[in-house]
């Protein structure tokens, strides 16, 4: 994870400061277990390796808009949709599986690790469907039943965005939030 993370530090640094500097420092080991007994999993070793060097960003817009969340900002967003589950506000609900994730509409399983201000998370996926595998990376979206998996492993999907910042996909642009294709700005 210290590889993947200096890549995208000295990137940052080099590119987009502000957002360099809104990587908060690393989480504690008794933070990270705290985190876990209140979300009821034992994280996989990346996650808690990634953790341990940034744990999410003080800013609001990391890539495309999504916050990256730091444990805390985890533990909030999990337990609003665990409240909404415990409602019953899902009982009508199922999402569309590929066979790879659960038909569950939220399933307390998916960790969410970005925000996008819409109730909208890139979750970490701890109860994969038989086709899938525990600690790959899931879209949740609040109002679309899709829950497409976009990486394997919390470190693939790491070392995507390293591998994107280098090959010049993403650029900075505080007028549209953060890091954008460079499309998008042109």
């Amino acid at each position: 994870m210290k590889l993947i993370w200096d890549r995208i530090e000295a990137w940052l640094r080099a590119n987009a400061p502000v957002i360099f500097e809104s990587l908060r420092a690393g989480a504690s080991a008794e933070a990270l277990a705290e985190a876990e007994r209140a979300l009821g999993v034992t994280f996989p070793d990346d996650v808690r390796a990634s953790y341990r060097i940034h744990n999410g960003a003080d800013s609001t817009v990391f890539i495309e808009g999504w916050e990256l969340l730091s444990l805390e900002r985890i533990r909030d967003e999990w337990a609003a949709w665990k409240d909404l589950l415990d409602r019953g506000t899902f009982v009508e609900f199922q999402s569309r599986p590929d066979g790879r994730t659960l038909p569950d509409w939220w399933s307390p399983a998916w960790i969410p690790l970005t925000y996008s201000g819409a109730g909208d998370h890139h979750s970490l996926d701890m109860s994969p469907g038989p086709e899938g595998v525990a600690g790959q990376i899931i879209i949740m979206f609040h109002d679309d039943e899709s829950r497409p998996v976009v990486a394997e492993s919390f470190s693939g999907w790491l070392e995507r965005f390293a591998d994107d910042l280098d090959a010049g996909r993403y650029v900075y642009s505080a007028d549209y939030g953060g890091l954008v294709p460079p499309e998008d700005v042109a």
